[in-house]
């Protein structure tokens, strides 16, 4: 309690302001004793990064990656969200290319950090994670020990999980491994895809984030080990491996469909051009065709055989095309095979 001794009762009620001032930024100023370095490059980062900003942690310096030259005949500078939202809200940035560079972890050093913070962030060397006193925490998106690696969200709708969610954890050698702080739930929809799971995911991984440091900051936690038995892999997806199999259950097309939507998109082939897929419902229903067979009254709907029904095709992209509903798809394009292959090798799904 604070006890103010030699005012009356007018001049307590003059200074409350000041007292309300005093104890706000006593607040601040508990936030701000850690020095935070924070390492995330894409959108999924941001809101982690906005979450401390507004909550007055002492954020200082962003890493994030270098900037590219993109865009069309690759004339325009492309800078990360987080080098975006670093800029609007001052903070220094920094961008090395190698993050073993002498000079980089000299600058690094300087910093004071008492944690690093990663939010999708490449692999960081043992130099740079083991620097701070406190460690350094990363946020991600899974419930681990379950798909570790670097594309968690999706590999969860792939294989058809009903639930998934976040997790905080201190980085050690071994990646995804280290001692769990806390996690956050969330429900996966039926139909949901990998985009839309990735947009709740970023918010859901703030609000944990936040709920990390705070603890932190209190020494109010006890890091878990993780259980290696459980665990599962969630290696990189190239475009290459996203050729879709027919050739097994409905349900298994639906959900690699989904977890590949909007990028980088499952795709088959019709006619010999490739068909991007980004939307699809399911058709459980007995018949003797051969998975892979195209069934379409070529003005509505297109449905492709699998193992046990159909998958019915509800938006797509044909290559230098646009994406469209299947209607419009139809309406130009007439389609002259009666099947697409079924069975593809090797094929993630599988």
């Amino acid at each position: 309690m604070l006890i103010l001794s030699g005012f009356n009762y007018i001049e307590l009620f003059e200074l409350s302001p000041l007292l309300i001032e005093l104890v706000t930024t006593k607040k601040e100023i508990g936030n701000m004793s850690l020095r935070i370095v924070f390492m995330g490059t894409p959108d999924f980062a941001v809101p982690s990064l906005d979450i401390l900003i507004k909550n007055g942690f002492n954020v200082v310096a962003v890493i994030t990656s270098t900037d590219k030259w993109g865009g069309r005949g690759n004339k325009k500078l492309l800078e990360s969200d987080v080098k975006k939202y670093a800029q609007e809200q001052g903070l220094k940035i920094l961008q090395p290319p190698n993050l073993k560079n002498k000079a980089f972890l000299e600058e690094l050093a300087a910093l004071k950090a008492d944690l690093q913070v990663v939010v999708a962030f490449r692999m960081l060397p043992r130099v740079v994670w083991d620097m701070p006193r406190l460690g350094t925490i990363n946020l991600h998106g899974s419930l681990l020990p379950k798909y570790r690696g670097a594309a968690p969200i999706n590999w969860a709708v792939i294989r058809g999980e009903k639930e998934t969610g976040v997790s905080t954890f201190f980085l050690k050698h071994k990646i995804d491994t280290g001692n769990l702080l806390f996690q956050s739930k969330t429900t996966i929809g039926e139909n949901e895809t990998v985009g839309e799971l990735y947009n709740r995911l970023k918010y859901i991984g703030a609000d944990l984030m936040l709920k990390t440091l705070k603890a932190v900051e209190k020494e109010d936690y006890t890091p878990l080990p993780q259980d290696d038995a459980l665990a599962t892999k969630a290696p990189k997806i190239f475009h290459e491996n996203c050729h879709i199999n027919f050739e097994q259950s409905t349900q298994a097309v639906h959900d690699f469909v989904r977890g590949l939507s909007p990028y980088p998109a499952a795709w088959t082939l019709v006619d010999g051009q490739k068909l991007k897929i980004f939307q699809t419902l399911k058709e459980i229903v007995k018949h003797d065709l051969k998975a892979g067979t195209i069934v379409t009254d070529h003005k509505k709907y297109l449905k492709i055989a699998t193992l046990d029904g159909f998958i019915q095709l509800i938006n797509v992209q044909l290559t230098k095309r646009k994406r469209m509903d299947i209607k419009s798809f139809l309406n130009g394009y007439t389609i002259e095979n009666s099947e697409v292959p079924a069975k593809i090798e090797p094929n993630i799904a599988n």
